[in-house]
């Protein structure tokens, strides 16, 4: 299995270029398919590109901020020890690895927002006090653990189906998350993902030194240094940057108002995630001054983010512009028993997750479809919407969409970890694929 790793790693390394490259990829392949399979007018195809360019702005903001929030915490005194105390008692590289990974999982299932960036702060903080850590396996590790998000506590699909008044009640009704989150099986699929895949990738890091890539400290640029006019310097202006009680007032509001969210039983989601990773930054560090160099520290990371998310809304709109979705999906069902429909929806899920990476959207889509199928055959409603759910998270673990905001975290590039998590992609098609069978023949 090692060796295998290796091969893949060296290939993914050799071939595979920036995700950047990919996303631009991607979305001619997709032209191209909407073009050859569903007859589409070139015109049309570029007014579908275009016209959804701007769809995921909102979205991609709540990344960003994440991202930046997230990171800024990670680099706050208090958390920065408290991650360093951790990292100071593992000395095993196995150990780090299956740490990264079991942070990432656990932290997925708990929310999708937290899991994106525990693990792979986690890894970076690892990777800079255990000796002989092959950084590119921790990173994938760190990251690996997202491909549990749907059947997690923040899953899309899962939560949607349970709400009143979704889009497919008159079809399927309400279907309670014990049902889905909390079925036997489906839990039992999540125990395995976050116990399971941590041993996993411990195991494949490699044993030769010669084949161990360590972490790379970036070069960091210094500031000029304080004149004796700014040391002399001490405004009024210069009394408030300094001041603590700037950021810890803001911070304290903050919170409160998380206090108050959650209080009148709201809902975990990715803007009061966002905010409370703030409040708590702006806690933390206190000073305007320290805020705003640990903000110049972190910006960084959202830049791919930015450049690269309005490509995949493109692509979305014109896989569902087009029909290409409705023929994907279309083409599983007709070779479906009501056993088999759940497995089939899985590989569906998967497929055009590669290109539509946002659960909400293939929900919007496919759902209807299968949901439809499950009814006309007699299949069950929850193992149908799970096996949706299932192929959606599982090639997350290959999709660039998600991988951009760890490269952007962790400084590498995406060849670098594609090989690890291509066979996290296998290891975990035998998991969910095993599990959606049990729930669609029982």
């Amino acid at each position: 299995m090692k060796s295998l790793a290796a091969g893949l790693s060296r290939a993914f390394y050799r071939f595979l270029p920036e995700s950047l490259v990919v996303a631009v990829f991607l979305t001619f392949v997709t032209f191209i398919l909407a073009i050859a399979v569903e007859r589409q007018n070139p015109i049309d195809v570029t007014r579908m590109w275009g016209g959804s360019a701007w769809d995921l702005l909102a979205f991609s903001m709540q990344i960003a901020m994440l991202l930046l929030t997230g990171y800024m915490l990670a680099n706050t005194p208090l958390v920065d020890r408290g991650l360093n105390v951790l990292a100071s008692r593992i000395s095993s590289p196995r150990v780090a690895v299956g740490i990264a990974t079991f942070a990432g999982a656990l932290g997925t299932w708990l929310n999708v927002g937290f899991g994106l960036v525990i693990g792979v702060v986690l890894a970076r903080k690892l990777a800079r006090t255990v000796p002989g850590l092959h950084y590119p396996l921790a990173v994938a590790g760190g990251y690996a653990g997202f491909s549990l998000y749907g059947i997690g506590l923040s899953g899309t699909i899962p939560l949607t189906i349970a709400t009143p008044g979704h889009i497919l009640e008159e079809q399927m009704g309400i279907i309670p998350t014990s049902e889905t989150i909390f079925h036997p099986i489906v839990l039992a699929t999540s125990i395995v993902v976050i116990l399971v895949m941590p041993v996993f990738l411990a195991f494949l890091h490699p044993s030769r030194k010669d084949e161990v890539i360590e972490f790379t400290e970036p070069p960091v640029q210094e500031e000029a240094p304080a004149t004796a006019e700014d040391e002399a310097r001490n405004t009024f202006a210069d009394r408030l940057n300094a001041n603590p009680l700037v950021g810890i007032l803001l911070g304290a509001v903050g919170l409160f108002y998380a206090v108050l969210h959650f209080s009148g039983g709201n809902g975990v989601d990715f803007d009061i995630i966002n905010l409370t990773f703030l409040s708590l930054a702006l806690l933390l560090f206190a000073r305007p001054n320290n805020i705003l160099a640990g903000l110049r520290t972190s910006i960084g990371v959202v830049a791919g983010v930015l450049l690269q998310y309005p490509l995949y809304a493109g692509i979305m709109g014109v896989l569902a512009g087009s029909g290409l979705m409705i023929t994907f999906a279309g083409g599983f069902v007709a070779i479906s028993t009501p056993e088999t429909l759940p497995f089939f929806s899985f590989l569906a899920g998967g497929l055009i997750n590669l290109f539509a990476p946002s659960g909400g959207a293939q929900w919007a889509v496919q759902g209807p479809i299968m949901i439809e199928a499950a009814q006309q055959m007699g299949a069950n409603h929850a193992a149908t919407a799970l096996g949706v759910a299932y192929g959606d998270q599982w090639t997350n673990a290959i999709q660039p969409f998600w991988i951009i905001p760890v490269l952007a975290i962790s400084g590498i590039k995406l060849r670098e970890v594609m090989g690890y998590l291509f066979l996290v992609l296998i290891f975990l098609g035998v998991v969910y694929g095993a599990s959606i069978l049990l729930l669609g023949f029982l």
